[in-house]
C-alpha cells in the first residue's frame, strides 16, 4: 500500500479509535460518579447552569477519557502509520488537543482542571503512545530509521 495512504488510513483510525475510548471512559465512570443532582450532563444549559454544583470527582472522568483516548488514538495510528510514527502520534494528540481547547472553551470547568488537562491529557500522551510503540515496532520491510524519522 501507498505509504502516504497508509498514513492517512492510520490517522483516521487513530481518531475513530481514540474517539470510541474517549466517549466510552466517559460514558462508564459518568455511571460511577454521577452528575451532581438536578444536572442534565447532556443538555449544554443544565451544566452551564449547574457548574457550581460540580466537584473535583466530577472531572476524573472527562480527564480520564481525553488521556487515555488520545494514547489509544495516537498508538493504534502509530502502529498502523507507514513512516514518520512521531508526527503522526503528535497529530493525533494536536487533534485531540484542539478538540479540549473547544471543550474548554464551550464547557464551564475550574481554571485547574482547564490547565491540567490540556497540560497532561494530550500531547503528553501522543508522545508516551509513540514511546511504548516503539518497544514492538510493527512488521514492516521499512527500515527503522525512516519509521522514527
Amino acid at each position: 500500500m501507498n505509504p502516504i495512504l497508509r498514513n492517512v488510513l492510520a490517522i483516521i483510525a487513530g481518531i475513530v479509535a481514540g474517539s470510541i475510548v474517549n466517549m466510552g471512559l466517559i460514558q462508564v465512570i459518568g455511571m460511577m460518579i454521577p452528575a451532581p443532582e438536578g444536572v442534565d450532563v447532556n443538555d449544554m444549559q443544565s451544566i452551564i447552569d449547574n457548574a457550581d454544583k460540580f466537584e473535583g470527582k466530577h472531572f476524573v472522568g472527562p480527564f480520564l477519557g481525553h488521556a487515555i483516548g488520545t494514547l489509544v488514538g495516537a498508538w493504534v495510528a502509530v502502529r498502523l502509520a507507514a513512516t514518520k510514527r512521531i508526527s503522526i502520534a503528535l497529530a493525533l494528540g494536536i487533534w485531540f488537543l484542539l478538540g479540549g481547547i473547544t471543550a474548554a472553551a464551550l464547557i464551564p470547568s475550574p481554571t485547574w482542571f482547564i490547565i491540567l488537562d490540556l497540560a497532561l491529557a494530550y500531547i503528553p500522551m501522543a508522545w508516551f503512545a509513540w514511546m511504548i510503540s516503539k518497544k514492538d515496532p510493527p512488521e514492516t520491510d521499512i527500515p527503522s530509521e525512516v519509521l522514527d524519522a
